[in-house]
């Protein structure tokens, strides 16, 4: 009877004994040799030499080397570089562009000639023409002067009205100095609506003075009492004879 309990404890106790791990797998890792492999990857991916891929194809054909690739791109920026000339010289009305380089050669000097213009000298104007010519070209020009005989200024007549011009240079008061005494209902009223009819300042004025002005003003042409009607100004006349 102890035999057989004895029996049945061990076997309970190697049902409850856990499975110890394979060494082979490595502790903590899954296989041993992918890990070195990826290892060394890394350490070369660091070193700026990174390793291809164990089992990767090459997608470089036979015999292509790094040099070989970078002289196809060279060959490739030369020709574009061609093309892009090319179409700036079509442009350029068939000129070749110059491109701005530090070394590109220096410009040769333009040199003017020495010397004065034909029209200038008097040997290549004796070749074209003789002293008879210019002669009778001269005489030419004077057949065709006229020569006007200056007179008198006819004097003014006395019934054409009043001399604005006389009157700006009599006056020197400026505009809108009151010197005449204006009474009235509405002044500024009649003024713009009597102002209108003329179809100047300088003929309002002249009407004005026919008028009894500057004294008087029975259109209501000066409703400041300055002496000047519908804003006419004596100053361009003063200024013309430097007053």
């Amino acid at each position: 009877m102890r035999l057989i309990l004895g029996t049945v404890a061990l076997v309970a106790l190697s049902a409850c004994t856990p499975a110890v791990p394979d060494s082979a797998a490595g502790v903590g890792f899954g296989d041993y040799g992918q890990y070195q492999r990826d290892k060394a990857a890394r350490e070369a991916a660091l070193a700026g030499n990174a390793l291809p891929i164990p089992g990767a194809i090459s997608s470089e054909s036979p015999g292509t080397s790094q040099s070989a690739t970078a002289a196809a791109q060279s060959d490739a920026d030369l020709a574009a570089d061609a093309r892009a000339a090319l179409e700036a010289t079509a442009a350029n009305s068939g000129q070749p562009v110059l491109q701005a380089s530090p070394s590109n050669p220096a410009p040769e000097g333009v040199m003017n000639s020495v010397g004065i213009s034909r029209e200038n000298s008097f040997e290549a104007v004796g070749e074209q023409r003789s002293i008879e010519d210019d002669a009778s070209r001269i005489a030419q020009n004077r057949a065709q002067y006229q020569v006007i005989t200056p007179e008198a200024v006819a004097s003014r007549p006395g019934d054409v009205g009043p001399n604005i011009v006389a009157y700006a240079l009599e006056t020197k008061h400026p505009v809108g100095t009151a010197l005449y005494r204006r009474v009235g209902i509405n002044k500024t009223g009649k003024f713009e609506r009597n102002c209108a009819q003329y179809a100047s300042p300088d003929l309002a004025q002249v009407e004005f003075l026919k008028r009894g002005g500057p004294e008087r003003d029975r259109l209501g042409l000066d409703p400041d009492g300055d002496g000047y009607a519908c804003g006419w100004n004596p100053a361009p006349f003063r200024k013309a004879v430097g007053r």
